[in-house]
């Protein structure tokens, strides 16, 4: 039952035809007043509900939009959006709002664009990438045909089908690189192509169209040297033979992680490594970085279960899920000293007078261009999955969570700076130096490690330093104020908010408040009303999550790219911080006593 309130409904509703030659029945509602006026309906008393056997299964919304016309000014067209439905339901209707034009392009309005955007970002969080799968070659392998006109309406869904796997391979080729599921259909799909060329000459673009998505996607799994990839066509590349693809571990290697090396009990070193990083390695940059000879050195790895792994120097120290093996700590050969790399007040003083030696701009370019290499590989489904999988571990936020934990790692690291200055003077310099870090970081549009600084200052074991803030002066002082107001959280983070859409595209949003805003609207929205998907929460989260794709690129196509001095990089890249904040306050209270 299809309830439509105008009689132009029948004529514009494209699914319309499909849905009666299925038997279903159109009841027209009368209303009783008086002649419709000149004033169109409002969109939500328009509404159109499909049932199935007794139960709701689609709810459409008529939207009207302006388009312009070479007769008239503009034309109103009419569309409809998903309310809700179910999945395969939602599949259908995006599949029948796809338009394509006489050149055999798939030239989608501006709605559509969006309804299609919307699924592919969202479909995670209410069917499985199989079931889409398997959704998908139901759609394409189509009723045997019934004259001219139904053999032309199969060549069109045939097509609107491989239109979709091209926008949804282009849009999540990361997540789906290494799934089996994906590798067996695109496959099957392929061959099915093959089939139907014959029949639909038309095909023969997409079938070269799903030649290079396919290619572009067996790149990732088939090594880089492999014979598979010289000069083969296609169809030789789907023998049964070619089943077996090389491992993850290829892939895994040229991916980049956060390491934590406990260097003491309360403090580590945070450190940029390749994930596929052996014991032997890690060890060696740790000896770099801390002045002591490698040979005096282990790497012990302690586990969830308070165990102690020695690791051996060809030992992988992540495992496939991108996750250390356990918390790393570096200690002397005889495993019951752990390396104190501050053991007298020179050494705090040396430390202290290599920071304020650096440039404070080149400080910001090397946090910035740190911080823009993980944003850089962030997808928008990636806040998707944390904001749906949040208590199950996934491979598929692991570039997020790096953002996030970078974050919490320069807010440490400035405390850490400033807490382990032992003289009032260098204590007001390096403070003085992470303001104008901070303004740097503002002015490169890095928020993400703007927001840590400020936060790293503003923490109580610092802010409570009432002798060093004395000493700061007017002008510092002043402008640490203007920069805290961008981070004031009244009225939803209102100046945060303002300040951010000024900025110019490419930029580094903060990532918490992002989540804040999914997170809101995930709890404040039920995901499914009735057994029916609430697309209209699902399109919300769209919207939302594809401000990261808005803020890596700019119109051109161009990131943040800037050149860092190598000693700067080397300084950033190895952060010392203390992340025990009892033994932060303690350093607090040593360095101003309470009075």
């Amino acid at each position: 039952m299809c309830i439509l309130h105008d009689k132009e409904d029948l004529s514009r509703l494209e699914m319309v035809q499909r849905m009666a030659k299925d038997g279903c029945r159109f009841l027209q509602n009368h209303s009783k007043g008086s002649a419709r006026t000149s004033e169109p309906q409002s969109d939500e008393a328009v509404r159109v509900c499909l049932r199935e056997r007794g139960h709701d299964v689609l709810v459409l919304q008529r939207i009207s939009s302006e388009q312009p016309d070479s007769s008239t000014d503009s034309v109103v067209s009419d569309r409809y959006m998903v309310v809700s439905g179910t999945p395969e339901k939602i599949l259908e209707h995006l599949l029948c709002d796809l338009t394509l034009d006489d050149d055999q392009g798939t030239t989608p309005s501006k709605e559509s664009d969006t309804l299609l955007d919307d699924f592919l970002l969202t479909y995670p969080v209410f069917m499985s990438t199989s079931d889409l799968c398997q959704a998908l070659l139901g759609h394409y392998c189509t009723k045997r045909y019934r004259g001219k006109e139904d053999r032309k309406e199969a060549l069109e869904r045939k097509r609107k089908v491989l239109h979709l796997v091209s926008q949804w391979m282009t849009l999540c080729k990361d997540f789906l690189r290494e799934d089996e599921h994906v590798k067996l259909f695109m496959k099957t799909l392929y061959r099915y192509v093959l089939d139907d060329l014959y029949e639909h000459p038309f095909l023969e673009k997409d079938v070269r169209e799903l030649q290079k998505l396919y290619q572009l996607h067996r790149r990732h799994a088939v090594d880089e040297y492999s014979p598979q990839r010289k000069g083969k066509a296609l169809f030789h590349q789907l023998s049964l033979k070619e089943n077996g693809l090389p491992s993850r571990g290829t892939q895994r290697e040229t991916k980049e992680v956060l390491c934590h090396v406990y260097i003491t009990m309360e403090s580590f070193l945070s450190m940029r490594a390749n994930a596929g990083i052996v014991a032997q390695e890690l060890l060696q940059a740790v000896a770099e970085r801390m002045e002591v000879p490698l040979g005096k050195l282990v790497l012990v790895a302690v586990t969830y279960n308070e165990g102690r792994l020695l690791l051996q120097p060809q030992d992988r120290v992540f495992s496939d899920s991108l996750r250390p093996v356990g918390r790393l700590h570096v200690c002397r050969k005889d495993l019951g000293e752990v390396l104190n790399p501050f053991t007298d007040n020179s050494e705090l003083q040396q430390r202290t007078a290599r920071m304020l030696s650096l440039n404070t701009w080149d400080v910001a370019v090397a946090l910035t261009n740190f911080d823009w290499t993980i944003f850089d590989s962030i997808h928008e489904q990636e806040l998707v999955y944390f904001t749906f999988s949040r208590h199950s571990s996934s491979s598929h936020t692991v570039a997020l969570e790096l953002l996030l934990q970078r974050c919490n790692e320069v807010q440490l690291w400035v405390m850490t700076e400033v807490l382990l200055c032992p003289t009032l003077c260098k204590r007001v310099q390096l403070i003085k130096k992470f303001i104008k870090i901070a303004a740097h970081c503002k002015a490169q549009r890095n928020l993400n490690c703007f927001f840590a600084i400020i936060m790293g200052l503003n923490t109580a074991a610092v802010s409570r330093l009432g002798q060093t803030w004395e000493k700061i002066p007017g002008k510092f002082k002043k402008l640490f104020s203007e920069l805290e107001t961008i981070t004031d959280p009244s009225l939803n983070h209102k100046a945060y908010r303002d300040s951010f859409k000024k900025m110019k595209a490419p930029k580094i949003p903060f990532p918490p408040l992002l989540l804040k805003d999914i997170t809101f609207i995930h709890e404040g929205n039920k995901t499914f009303h009735d057994n029916l998907v609430n697309f209209e929460k699902l399109h919300m989260i769209a919207d939302t999550v594809r401000l990261i794709r808005q803020c890596q690129k700019d119109h051109m196509g161009n990131g943040i790219t800037q050149k860092s001095s190598s000693e700067v990089r080397a300084y950033i890249d190895y952060l010392h911080i203390i992340d025990n904040q009892q033994t932060l306050f303690e350093l607090s209270h040593r360095l101003e006593p309470r009075a």
